[in-house]
């Protein structure tokens, strides 16, 4: 089974691109194909319109950022930054100023003589970053870069990505199998399953209107629920027509509808379907595990504010936002 497979992708000048799933569907061999690491079997990589396919990796002007740092032990932090100058030929006056340059940028400009011992993980992965920006690439690529980090570190970092992403209008091509990652930071992330890309749209898009079962459940969190098809656009769930987005079987065909915990509405109702069995605070929304008479469960998101008469223990009735489903057969 190839890793990718009728894989076609268009990168924008300036976009950031994020390309999400789970592990060994093939977003790390499309990230390496650009990279001139490994060589595809068909097809090609253009750059501009030039095919670069058969150009080895240091003829790319591409800058890469991998999960593991790779920095340069017994090389200060502004020498780690300088060595891809160096490699080009540039003067060491030029190189020591652009990597104070590019340090500062990062945040680093009180480190720069520091050697990566004396580094945070996430300080680490900042010169990494300026190293990779040093050469003035034309593509910026991003292994999974923050997943070693720790989560406060993470979401600073990630925000400082992008900012100077924005800053330089590098195109950049970032890595990862965390969705919220990926949707914070991408103007587009396309998710990958099994060498294919499902779909590839706005973060906004891709969450409110995903094109198949698997990009739905995978970004965010979904609910199962049983229905019914009603006409050739709308089902039934629990008693309740609501609309379907795509094709619905014949009338009467049982179907499983997909539904988002916030399109969940939830009231306090001592002869509702359902109970509450868990409760778990989320800030200005929290999480209620539901179990419906069926014996079926059902994730919803409430204000905090009303969770309060949502103990758990407590009764409640259940019904769905009047807007379009995606149903589960839908493929």
């Amino acid at each position: 089974m190839p890793a990718l497979d009728d894989f076609n992708l268009r990168i924008e000048p300036g976009e950031l691109l994020a390309l999400l799933g789970p592990s060994g569907c093939g977003k790390t061999t499309a990230l390496r194909l650009l990279a001139g690491f490994d060589q595809p079997t068909s097809g090609s990589v253009l750059i501009d319109g030039a095919d670069v396919s058969r150009i080895p990796a240091n003829k790319r002007d591409m800058g890469m950022v991998f999960q593991s740092y790779s920095l340069f032990p017994t090389m200060t932090a502004q020498d780690n930054v300088a060595f891809g100058l160096r490699l080009r030929g540039r003067g060491g006056p030029e190189r020591r100023n652009r990597a104070a340059e590019l340090l500062d940028l990062v945040g680093l400009a009180e480190h720069l003589k520091k050697y990566p011992h004396q580094l945070s993980g996430g300080q680490q992965q900042r010169v990494a970053l300026a190293r990779a920006l040093a050469v003035e690439p034309r593509v910026l690529l991003l292994d999974e870069p923050l997943s070693a980090l720790d989560a406060k570190v993470r979401e600073q970092l990630r925000d400082e990505i992008r900012r100077i992403q924005l800053e330089l209008g590098v195109t950049t091509v970032f890595v990862t199998h965390d969705q919220e990652e990926a949707l914070s930071m991408a103007d587009r992330v396309g998710v990958m399953r099994k060498g294919h890309l499902e779909q590839c749209d706005a973060p906004g898009v891709l969450y409110d209107r995903p094109k198949t079962a698997f990009v739905a459940e995978f970004v965010g969190t979904m609910n199962r629920l049983p229905g019914e098809a009603v006409s050739d656009s709308t089902v039934r769930v629990n008693q309740q027509v609501i609309p379907a987005d795509g094709t619905v079987p014949a009338a009467g065909e049982p179907v499983t509808v997909l539904v988002r915990p916030e399109a969940i509405v939830v009231a306090r109702d001592d002869t509702g379907d359902a109970v509450v069995t868990v409760a778990t605070f989320r800030g200005p929304t929290t999480r209620l595990r539901l179990l419906r008479s069926d014996g079926s469960e059902v994730l919803a998101d409430v204000s905090s504010h009303r969770a309060g008469d949502m103990a758990p223990g407590s009764r409640v009735s259940i019904a769905l936002l009047e807007r379009p489903a995606l149903l589960a057969n839908r493929e």
